[in-house]
């Protein structure tokens, strides 16, 4: 009689799994797919022409790793779980870093871009003219998102739109400035050499007030660092030198709601260590 329903409920379970998986395999195919459209729109951003679904696949792989990790090294199925949410917020990090850097390489480039469309127009070449110099002279990013400029006007669109579109894009206080610059003096009628002179000495001393800010914050950012890291150190040391250290407060109820309690505030403090230190100009 008990095999019998032993048998009974096994073959329930078995069977409800089963009517159950179609289920969540189609959720898992509809969130790939809503992930690898994401992952497309920030490659896209970027002009990176790899496959979305090689980057699409790490939402898959890193949280299974960390999260593995986790359980086998530390033995615990909370570091478990706290791996494998690092692994799923871990690929789009990696994107935003990276259109992070671009952006900054694209702030780098702006100034010599502005210097060499200067020397454009002074030689008598259009506004157009000089942006497809820049795009066949300057290296990436700056050509890239230019030659996107010039493409979208040869399709129709304005200049002054797709300039409205590229400074969307970018989102970048000197690029704000040249690009209302570049449409208040063609709407008035102002000669742009002039404006663009104006504009380098501008964004020049700008990134040197920015240079010497980093500078004399470095000290009080550097602490920031080391105090916001040095509790995770420690931890990871104690627990290389005694695996069980923590055991007590992981088998009680009030010890889990405390630790959890502690990595809330670490992450807090170091968002806020890092939201002071930054200094907008």
């Amino acid at each position: 009689m008990v095999l019998l329903l032993s048998i009974v409920i096994l073959c329930s379970i078995i069977l409800l799994s089963l009517s159950i998986l179609p289920f969540f395999m189609q959720k898992i195919q509809s969130w790939q797919q809503k992930q690898e459209v994401l992952v497309a729109k920030e490659m896209d951003k970027m002009f990176y022409d790899k496959s979305p679904k090689r980057i699409a696949m790490l939402y898959y792989i890193l949280p299974i790793f960390f999260g593995l990790s986790g359980l086998i090294f530390l033995r615990s199925p909370f570091f478990m779980i706290f791996g494998a949410l690092i692994g799923l917020a871990t690929p789009s990090l990696i994107l935003k870093m990276r259109f992070k850097r671009r952006v900054q390489k694209f702030n780098d480039q702006l100034l010599d871009s502005i210097n060499m469309l200067t020397s454009c127009l002074k030689g008598g070449l259009s506004l157009l003219q000089g942006i497809e110099v820049l795009v066949e002279e300057m290296p990436a990013p700056i050509s890239q998102e230019l030659g996107l400029v010039v493409r979208e006007n040869k399709m129709g669109i304005s200049l002054e739109e797709s300039l409205v579109r590229l400074n969307k894009r970018m989102n970048l206080e000197e690029l704000g400035l040249v690009v209302n610059a570049l449409l208040v003096a063609r709407e008035t009628g102002g000669e742009l050499t002039k404006v663009f002179s104006r504009l380098s000495v501008t964004i020049r001393d700008n990134h040197k007030l920015k240079e010497n800010i980093k500078t004399l914050t470095l000290q009080g950012r550097m602490q920031g660092y080391i105090m916001s890291f040095l509790p995770i150190i420690f931890v990871a040391w104690v627990l290389s030198v005694n695996k069980h250290h923590f055991d007590i407060m992981m088998n009680n109820d009030l010890g889990r709601m405390l630790l959890v309690g502690a990595v809330i505030l670490q992450v807090c403090g170091m968002f806020l260590i890092r939201m002071f230190s930054i200094i907008k100009i």
